[in-house]
């Protein structure tokens, strides 16, 4: 765990994010500031900082957090009328906050 990451707070449970899903690999929860109706991160619990930073003992992870978002896009009811999926990487690419996350929106 990273003392000052965000999301390594969300995942050991020292803030009020309610998990829509979690198992023993990632979290999903609800983005605070939606870009489309349905708006999820699915975040790793393992602190990775970017997708730069993965190695080969990283894959299940990977793995697990693409059939989530499968998962939960089908549980909100948008894996018929499509979605989009997306890792932002490192500070030109979008990323915000140095803790692999996968971003699914959709629902328009």
């Amino acid at each position: 765990m990273e003392l000052s990451c965000q999301f390594c707070r969300i995942v050991n449970g020292e803030t009020s994010t309610k998990f829509l899903h979690e198992d023993n690999n990632l979290v999903v929860f609800k983005d605070i500031h939606p870009q489309a109706p349905v708006h999820l991160l699915i975040v790793s619990k393992k602190h990775i900082r970017s997708i730069n930073d993965l190695e080969d003992d990283d894959r299940e992870i990977v793995a697990e957090i693409i059939m989530a978002a499968k998962l939960m896009a089908q549980r909100h009811g948008i894996s018929k009328s499509g979605y989009r999926l997306f890792f932002n990487v490192e500070r030109g690419g979008g990323q915000v906050i140095f803790h692999l996350h996968l971003h699914l929106i959709g629902g328009w």
